[in-house]
């Protein structure tokens, strides 16, 4: 059964513009990759823990910040992999400058023998919505238009 992860999709209004916080993903596989690999702060449901419990945890690891806003859940939606992913709407802000991830430990490079650390999230920024659909994994996108629909009646 594949797994179910669950995350916030972060928005605010500025200047009359809906912006909504990605974050990019760290190692290596992302490092030359922006277009279409960003993605919400989200990460994989624990054992007997609520959706939203796990995606306000999971972006207080890959981000630092602590939205505390009223969350509305947006459909879940399948990635290209199988993974389920919920994902709640929250009202809120977060300084880009003060991202502190978790970080993960691989062989890096490839077959050294060498284990690497990198930061699960090396980068998040406040993207309008236009922004956020070249920017976001394909596979997300629908996240911004539920928000969107959501955020017009």
């Amino acid at each position: 059964m594949p797994k179910a992860s669950a995350g916030l999709l972060l928005f605010r209004q500025r200047d009359a513009r809906l912006e909504v916080l990605l974050v990019h993903p760290g190692g290596p596989f992302w490092s030359k990759k922006d277009e279409g690999a960003w993605m919400i702060p989200k990460g994989e449901i624990n054992a007997g823990e609520e959706p939203l419990a796990a995606a306000r945890r999971e972006f207080q690891e890959e981000t630092g910040g602590d939205p505390r806003g009223d969350a509305v859940p947006l459909p879940p939606l399948r990635q290209a992999g199988g993974k389920l992913v919920h994902a709640f709407a929250v009202r809120g802000d977060f300084d880009p400058a003060t991202l502190c991830s978790n970080s993960f430990t691989m062989e890096w490079p490839p077959r050294s023998g060498r284990q690497t650390s990198f930061p699960e999230v090396d980068r998040a920024a406040w993207l309008t919505l236009a922004e956020a659909r070249r920017s976001i994994l394909p596979s997300q996108r629908p996240l911004l238009d539920a928000l969107e629909s959501l955020l017009a009646s």
